[in-house]
């Protein structure tokens, strides 16, 4: 007598969909390094363009290089202020996938819960009637030896 699973199927239908969620969870997190880390690199350059422009401004800059400097730091803010959305957007996003890799976890535990409880369930009725057939063995041999 063989143990088989009477939810095999949608225990392995659970398991494929808590990889996809995995799969795009993990793509979902990724995405939202690569935005971050351009952020960083942006936030970064502004930076070291006010730096410059704050050294070069001690040294002397003409009205035209300013202008250009400010102009070039507006244009860097807005793109900052882009990415910042991005980085938003792909942080929530990842959360959305989190939350739905966790539920598809859940899903496959309470199966996988299942069926522990029905495995236990089939060795403990196996054993019963192992118990069963031994006794009725035992009272065979003991009826054939008395007659």
């Amino acid at each position: 007598m063989t143990y088989h699973y009477k939810f095999a199927r949608v225990l392995a239908l659970k398991e494929r969909e808590k990889d996809e969620a995995l799969f795009t969870y993990q793509d979902a997190v990724k995405k939202f390094e690569e935005v971050a880390e351009k952020l960083y690199e942006l936030l970064r350059k502004k930076e070291d363009l006010e730096a410059f422009q704050s050294a070069e401004l001690k040294n002397g800059l003409s009205i035209v290089e300013i202008r250009h400097h400010q102009q070039f730091i507006g244009n860097l803010e807005k793109t900052i202020n882009h990415y910042q959305k991005m980085v938003i957007n792909a942080r929530n996003r990842m959360h959305l996938f989190q939350e739905k890799l966790m539920e598809k976890n859940i899903e496959v535990k309470k199966f996988e819960k299942i069926r522990e409880k029905d495995l236990e369930h089939f060795l403990h009725s196996l054993k019963t009637t192992e118990n069963k057939q031994m006794d009725d063995i035992s009272i065979q041999l003991y009826m054939n030896r008395g007659s």
